[in-house]
This record gives C-alpha cells, structure tokens and sequence, in this order.
C-alpha cells in the first residue's frame, strides 16, 4: 500500500487559466500560466448550511455552499495576470495603463502545497480578482521586501463545482498533466463524450433514412 500525507505545509507551484463561456453557456479554460513568487494564500469558506425548522426540530439542512475569499500573497503580481486577468493594457510605450471602464476576467486558480510524501494539487473554477494595494515604506537597517495581495473570491460554476484536488490514489497522467490544462470532473467529461455520442448516431442515422 503506497504511503499518505500525514501533513501539508508550503505553498507553490501558482498557475492561473483564463475561463471563457461559449454561446451555449459551455465553460472552458485556457492554457495554465505560472505565477511565481507565491508567499502565502489564506482562503475561508464562503456559506454555511440553515435549518429549516418544521414540527419542533430541524426538519431539513439546507446547503449554502457559496465557494471561498480571501488572499493571495505573492512577490510580485506577473505583468501577464495584470494585463490577462485584471486587464490592464499596455501601451505604444509598453506602459501599463488601468482603466476603470474595463471588466476584469475570471479563471481558475491552480497551486499546489507540499506533503511529507507527495504535493497536494488545487483547482479552483471560478475565480475573480480585485486590484492589488498600492503601497510600500523607506528602507531603513535592512531592506524588507515589499509583497503584493491579490483579494480572490471563487464562486461556483453555473454547474455546481467549486474546486478539485488530488488525493490519495489520484491517477498518475492525471496527477503529472495537472499544470497542461485545467482538470474537469471526469462525470462532466463522460457526459459531454456520451452527448457527442448520441449526436453522431443521430446524424449518422438521419444520413441513412
């Protein structure tokens, strides 16, 4: 039996993925980009579940789950993630210019933490940004560095899912292609193949009548 995590510790291995929403509401992602330089990520889980009381007793919990928030803390925030997802734009001068009439883009966050025996790999779907702080101080004895944060809100997909990660007996191609392209539940994979499917029978068989 191969060995588990008995802990997690370290956070690496940042990549972001631009999501895109076809005409028919089908979600897709771009390819992983790395963001280097991660410090610290703090996300809380956003939503509790309620009661609904009926006959003097919860009669029925009902889910709320509303994904996470909170804060990534890196280096320095990549001049791709501004000008890909924060949509910043570069000028003729290849200056960087924020414009507040422009909308920011989703996408899904990928990281990973380390184990004591093997990385723990994350995915989370629906990803927004808010713009960094703008702020810094004098040098004095020593020179500390200066972070970036990054406020990160992930919601549910119009699907359900909020995130993904590996676990114990995660499969080897899919636990080595984790940073190729952004892993969907393979549920969601069967059922478009099974609908691909269905769609070429129906064509092959209209073909023939």
């Amino acid at each position: 039996m191969p060995k588990k995590n008995k802990v997690k510790f370290n956070i690496c291995n940042v990549h972001y993925a631009l999501q895109t929403i076809g005409d028919n509401g089908d979600v897709s992602f771009g390819t992983p980009v790395p963001m280097p330089g991660a410090v610290s990520l703090s996300l809380d889980a956003n939503g509790e579940p309620s009661n609904f009381y009926a006959d003097g007793y919860a009669y029925y919990t009902i889910s709320n789950n509303m994904g996470y928030e909170g804060d990534l803390e890196l280096a320095m925030i990549p001049e791709s993630f501004r000008t890909d997802v924060l949509k910043e734009t570069l000028d003729t001068n290849n200056v960087l210019v924020e414009n507040a009439n422009v909308e920011t883009a989703n996408f899904a966050l990928l990281f990973e933490f380390d184990g004591d025996v093997k990385k723990i790999r994350h995915v989370l779907y629906n990803c927004a940004a808010s713009r960094p702080s703008i702020e810094s101080q004098t040098n004095e004895d020593e020179i500390e560095v200066q972070t970036e944060t990054l406020s990160v809100k992930a919601t549910p997909l119009a699907s359900g899912y909020v995130k993904a990660k590996t676990g114990d007996d995660t499969t080897e191609k899919t636990y080595a292609d984790w940073y190729k392209a952004v892993y969907l539940p393979a549920a969601a994979a069967e059922a478009a193949s099974d609908v691909s499917e269905q769609s070429t029978k129906s064509t092959a068989k209209a073909v023939k009548e």
